[in-house]
């Protein structure tokens, strides 16, 4: 009988040390994790800095634009309709649209190229000419239009020879998308510019160790990292040639369905005391550029997606 409650002791004593483990498992088990207010960052004032931005884009932004539907709000849509879609205004649509078009579109592939020269060669005076890209920002648009008007003109300096071919620039579409060009060309470089700066160049000597040709290295490895610069570049320039007016006006023309642009036509209807019809247009202008940064702006994030999963 000695031997069976030696065992039966042994049992118990194995039980209650398993019980004691399992208490203090219990115990130790980590709690469930609270869900308590956070700070938005670790310096205070996220609220006033929050409340401020939204004030101040209140009353730059929004209040002005609130204004301009309110201003047509006594319009019915039927005249909301005739006003923007009359004959006259279709033209200039067509124009602005256009000429914007092609500038932005030119900006884009002359713009890489600039930025490419900048960033990746050094030669005398490249400060200088670096700095003469932001010129047009700081540049009074109308001097830009008197100077271009001056130079494109045939009896200008380029004007007079490009007349002896039969090639008039000034007061025609040609005139009005060179002076979107000089206007909206910074947009493209300095969207490209720190994206090429950034780049490493181990990944193109990688790839050229790896057999690959000049062509294959920009096409697989520079130009699908440069490719939402490029589209945020032609956005930005595309959007800026829509609204542009003092550069362009000296040069367009001006010559109703044909060199009128549709910021001309607005200033014109302001001059004839037309201002529901002002509205109504750039109501118009003012959708359709909304529209397009929106779209470019989806685009310019499907493809930094697209080129993180493929990284």
């Amino acid at each position: 009988m000695g031997a069976p409650a030696k065992s039966l002791s042994g049992l118990r004593q194995n039980i209650d040390t398993s019980v004691l483990e399992a208490q203090r498992l219990i115990v130790e088990q980590p709690r469930p994790l609270r869900i308590t207010r956070t700070r938005a960052g670790i310096l205070p004032g996220f609220g006033l800095s929050l409340g401020y931005t939204i004030l101040y884009l209140s009353l730059i932004v929004l209040l002005p634009l609130m204004a301009l539907f309110l201003k047509i709000s006594s319009l019915h849509w039927a005249q909301f309709w005739h006003i923007v879609s009359a004959p006259r205004v279709l033209a200039s649509y067509e124009l602005t649209f256009g000429t914007s078009l092609l500038a932005a579109s030119i900006n884009t592939i002359f713009g890489f190229v600039l930025a490419w020269v900048f960033t990746r060669y050094t030669f005398p005076g490249k400060a200088i000419f670096d700095a003469f890209i932001d010129l047009p920002f700081a540049l009074p648009t109308a001097v830009a239009g008197i100077a271009l008007t001056t130079l494109y003109a045939d009896s200008g300096w380029i004007g007079r020879l490009l007349a002896h071919f039969n090639i008039h620039l000034a007061f025609s579409a040609s005139g009005i998308t060179i002076a979107m060009i000089f206007v909206t060309l910074p947009f493209v470089i300095r969207s490209v510019q720190p994206v090429l700066q950034e780049m490493e160049k181990e990944v193109e000597e990688a790839a050229s160790s790896l057999g690959a040709g000049r062509w294959k290295t920009f096409s697989r490895v520079i130009f699908p990292a440069l490719l939402p610069a490029l589209i945020t570049g032609f956005g930005l320039s595309f959007a800026r040639a829509l609204g542009e007016y003092g550069s362009v006006v000296f040069i367009a023309g001006n010559m109703p369905m044909k060199t009128e642009i549709t910021s001309l036509l607005i200033i014109t209807k302001l001059e004839q005391y037309d201002y529901v019809g002002a509205t109504s247009i750039a109501i118009v202008m003012l959708i359709s550029s909304f529209i397009l940064l929106l779209g470019i702006n989806a685009l310019e994030r499907r493809s930094r997606r697209f080129q993180e999963a493929k990284g």
